[in-house]
């Protein structure tokens, strides 16, 4: 069967209309019973075990890998599994979330006996409110939808998107609760440009020490700019008698200065200085670097210990950045 474009792109347009106002529906059954079941959870004092068959279980395995790299230990059971030795698995303290869309699944149904038995607390998603499932959780959430996306009304697509969404409001609301911040997520994401953008600080990357360029008030241009030569950081800060920073000189100013003063070599560095210089602290994350650095436009920033401090103790520069991933 061959579509025009126009026809595909109504099907399409009109499938996330169907799955849009099903969450959008979603909304209404946020009330008490959310509220208990994201308590239940917090309250775990084992695991949160997430259970469902078939497209279900597809989207358990997401609702549980979301909580775990947000501060909520949770993992998958296979029902299926589950009923030939892996209910092993749970253990005293747990809370289980099982998900069903029409509430009778035979895999779910014959383990929540045993989930009884072992005294755990249930936490229900159903698509049918008079369902096995939901009539025997300690909790039960609505999670039907008006109809599938899918023409033949056969496929679970808009009720799958809904299984999602509520698992990720319930996902977000333990992340809100526990007052799970950016670094405690860096600690579950170590890997990749994410781990480095949020685990990275200033001081594991700066220059300090010698690397640091720096030259004393009453030095000429001339002699500033042997400091940016040598340093090879393409800056220069200027320091007063305490070595406290009073301003920085690029290889920029440098250009602009020729351009308007083809002496200005022989210039006191004061005199062609830029005064209250950005700066950054040591334990800042790399990321707010990268921040700073693109809201100023300018590509490297000295580092203090404390925001009292006026002795800098380092230099990072955008290409150390580059180097360690962040960007």
């Amino acid at each position: 069967m061959m579509l025009e474009d126009n026809e595909l792109i109504a099907n399409a347009q009109k499938t996330l209309e169907i799955e849009a106002d099903a969450v959008t529906a979603l909304q209404g059954r946020i009330d008490s019973m959310f509220c208990e079941a994201v308590k239940l959870m917090a309250a775990c004092e084992g695991r949160v075990v997430i259970t469902g068959m078939g497209k279900s279980g597809l989207i358990c395995q997401k609702i549980a890998a979301t909580m775990a790299s947000t501060g909520t230990p949770a993992f998958f059971l296979h029902p299926a599994e589950g009923i030939h030795g892996d209910l092993g698995m749970l253990m005293k303290g747990d809370v289980v979330l099982a998900v069903s869309n029409s509430g009778e699944t035979e895999e779910i149904v014959k383990i929540l006996p045993i989930i009884r038995r072992m005294g755990l607390k249930l936490i229900t998603m159903s698509g049918n409110p008079s369902s096995t499932l939901a009539r025997l959780g300690d909790v039960s959430l609505d999670i039907s939808v008006e109809q599938e996306a899918c023409p033949l009304g056969l496929a679970p697509t808009a009720s799958t998107t809904v299984t999602l969404a509520m698992g990720d409001a319930l996902a977000v609301a333990l992340l809100k609760l526990h007052d799970f911040q950016a670094e405690d997520f860096a600690l579950f994401h170590p890997g990749g440009a994410l781990g480095k953008r949020l685990l990275l600080k200033v001081d594991d990357l700066m220059h300090s020490g010698d690397d640091i360029p720096m030259v004393s008030t009453g030095t000429s241009v001339k002699e500033a700019l042997f400091e940016i030569t040598s340093k090879k950081l393409g800056i220069t800060g200027v320091a007063a008698t305490d070595n406290s920073l009073v301003g920085v000189f690029t290889d920029g100013d440098l250009r602009r200065c020729l351009e308007e003063n083809a002496t200005c070599l022989e210039l006191s560095i004061e005199d062609v200085m830029t005064t209250n210089p950005k700066r950054v602290l040591r334990h800042h994350l790399a990321a707010r670097v990268l921040q700073r650095m693109e809201e100023h436009q300018i590509t490297s920033l000295f580092v203090f210990e404390t925001e009292e401090a006026t002795v800098p103790i380092g230099i990072v520069h955008l290409h150390d950045l580059l180097k360690s991933g962040v960007v």
